[in-house]
């Protein structure tokens, strides 16, 4: 696995620290339980990390050395790339892996670098795409600007790219990715964690939304805040961000309680900040419904911890969730951005608690059969054995990458 800024080891909730490193690190784990021996290569951000860590057995994580020895925002990566691809493939020359799966498009530069080098079968996952967030964000997208060629030179290049939701593979084909090399497999969740037999968190009389994830603006959190005016008495409470310590001189938190007190909902908005992993299950048990409406989301990892947990969902009809959540029957689906539209369905499950009970056993059965993480890494291993032994043309040879800013690509 390369996963050049999402180290499996890195603490969740940050501005550059979410899904991908929950992903990377489950499905290593889950593919070292089937009996892989997993390396993941990702970038040292700090000078007393130790070169190699175990993370479960099976699975190792190292910290490569390229660009600076600490924390950089993620999009100041790009530069770095050519020198960690350079980095993996003279580790390759002498220990070569008998496939690479690189996440996330630099990690996917830094794969062909060394591919260049050490011919190796190369499959990827994107994550994100940056013609989706440039088309959502615009001028404040903060991505290189050659990101979206070279994401296309990519899906032309690898041996199989893995899409983790349909949406996606409309975006890919768009890019110029054969069809031939497409799979869908989507992110998944541990069900042994999260699952609708456990405490909840104590919690008052009021009806209760929860949100968890980052407070970057494109989550939509803003949106379930502005859904309370038209909501009585329902509390929100969101899980994410800083320190709870930090929360009041954090960017994105200060904007999300300046909004609550501007629209006179602040005494039912309560920020936790950063939880641990293993306080999350409890949270979202304690919720009648749990919100995720974001502006665009990839795939979008908390609306099946909460049907895992039992508990219905509330998301935006884009990207992952058009998968995930089946509208009626494990949550309900709303417009992107639209308090009002998110206000009527909140409306609507708070009065029918039979519907929502329903709801909850069915997206935990979903959970349980379709996005266990036992069943992704399968799915994920079926796709790297077509590519280690099935009859596809490889695609192993140079390839000539758009240039990234400020390198040679």
């Amino acid at each position: 696995m390369v996963s050049e800024h999402a180290s499996p080891l890195a603490v969740l909730g940050g501005e550059d620290a979410g899904g991908q490193n929950v992903h990377v690190a489950a499905l290593s784990g889950a593919l070292a339980a089937r009996g892989h021996q997993v390396e993941v290569y990702t970038r040292r951000d700090d000078p007393e990390l130790p070169e190699r860590v175990a993370l479960h057995h099976g699975v190792v994580v190292v910290h490569v050395p390229a660009g600076p020895q600490r924390a950089l925002p993620k999009d100041a990566l790009a530069e770095h790339m050519p020198a960690f691809g350079r980095w993996l493939a003279h580790r390759w020359q002498h220990d070569t892996p008998d496939l690479v799966h690189t996440h996330f498009w630099m990690s996917g530069v830094a794969g062909l670098v060394a591919r260049d080098v050490v011919p190796v079968p190369t499959v990827h996952t994107f994550h994100a795409l940056g013609s989706v967030k440039r088309r959502y964000q615009g001028a404040a997208d903060t991505s290189p600007p050659d990101r979206i060629d070279v994401e296309a030179a990519l899906a032309r290049a690898m041996d199989a790219v893995i899409a983790t939701c349909t949406d996606e593979v409309n975006e890919l084909l768009a890019l110029g990715a054969p069809a031939e090399a497409l799979h869908v497999v989507p992110c998944g969740v541990d069900v042994h964690q999260f699952t609708p037999h456990g405490h909840g968190q104590p919690r008052s009389d009021r009806p209760r939304l929860v949100c968890a994830g980052r407070l970057v603006e494109r989550k939509g959190v803003a949106t379930a805040i502005a859904a309370l005016t038209h909501t009585p008495r329902v509390e929100l409470v969101v899980a994410g961000g800083p320190a709870a310590a930090e929360l009041h001189t954090d960017p994105s938190s200060r904007r999300l309680l300046d909004l609550a007190e501007e629209l006179a909902v602040a005494d039912r908005v309560r920020l936790l900040g950063r939880l641990d992993h293993d306080a999350l299950p409890p949270l979202l048990r304690s919720a009648d419904a749990v919100v995720a409406v974001p502006w665009y989301e990839p795939f979008g990892i908390v609306p099946l911890e909460a049907m895992a947990c039992g508990v219905p969902v509330i998301a935006s009809a884009v990207g992952g969730m058009l998968d995930t959540v089946i509208d009626g029957v494990t949550g309900v689906r709303v417009p992107p951005n639209d308090p009002d539209a998110l206000a009527a369905a909140v409306l609507r499950l708070l009065a029918e608690p039979r519907r929502r009970a329903a709801m909850g056993r069915a997206g935990a059965r979903r959970a349980a059969r379709r996005y266990a993480w036992e069943r992704v890494a399968a799915d994920t291993e079926t796709i790297y054995r077509r590519v280690l032994y099935g009859t596809a043309p490889r695609r192993s040879a140079r390839v000539s990458l758009p240039a990234i800013q400020g390198v040679a690509g």
